[in-house]
């Protein structure tokens, strides 16, 4: 009788539970909406570090990893507390006058946002905080809308 009597408490449910009805949207969170329209998808490319061919285990690329996160903790994540992805990539830059590519590691920051002045000030500053910390000439933003469902 013990046994029958604990076995509806090893579920951690209780008698009734209430049902919970599952869709594929969020529901409840206003700075995630189950649909929104004419957001944009946002994509900055930040070059963090040079690729240095001639070694393969790329010592500096450890300090631009904990300057890219440190950049990343004070001046992105403050500005688009809701979310962001972050991806790694390789890029090319060829520098005014120069006769060849340097070739890059990057960052790819995506970002869906509202289409509204302060969200475009705020990637605006991004880029020019970037620029001010690394002596940088660009970080390229790319902009396209987005119908957007949490």
């Amino acid at each position: 009788m013990l046994l029958l009597s604990t076995a509806g408490c090893a579920s951690g449910r209780s008698a009734n539970p209430a049902p919970t009805a599952v869709t594929p949207e969020l529901h409840g969170d206003p700075a995630r909406p189950a649909q929104a329209v004419h957001w944009l998808r946002s994509e900055l490319y930040f070059a963090i570090a040079v690729i240095d061919d001639s070694n393969d285990t790329d010592p500096g690329l450890s300090a631009a990893q904990a300057r890219w996160q440190s950049f990343l903790d004070r001046e992105v994540t403050p500005r688009f507390r809701d979310g962001l992805t972050v991806l790694d990539g390789e890029g090319q830059w060829l520098p005014r006058g120069q006769p060849m590519p340097h070739r890059l590691r990057s960052k790819i920051l995506v970002i869906l946002h509202q289409n509204t002045a302060q969200q475009r000030n705020s990637i605006d500053a991004i880029r020019l905080a970037w620029k001010r910390a690394t002596g940088h000439q660009s970080v390229l933003w790319s902009q396209q809308p987005a119908d957007v469902s949490f």
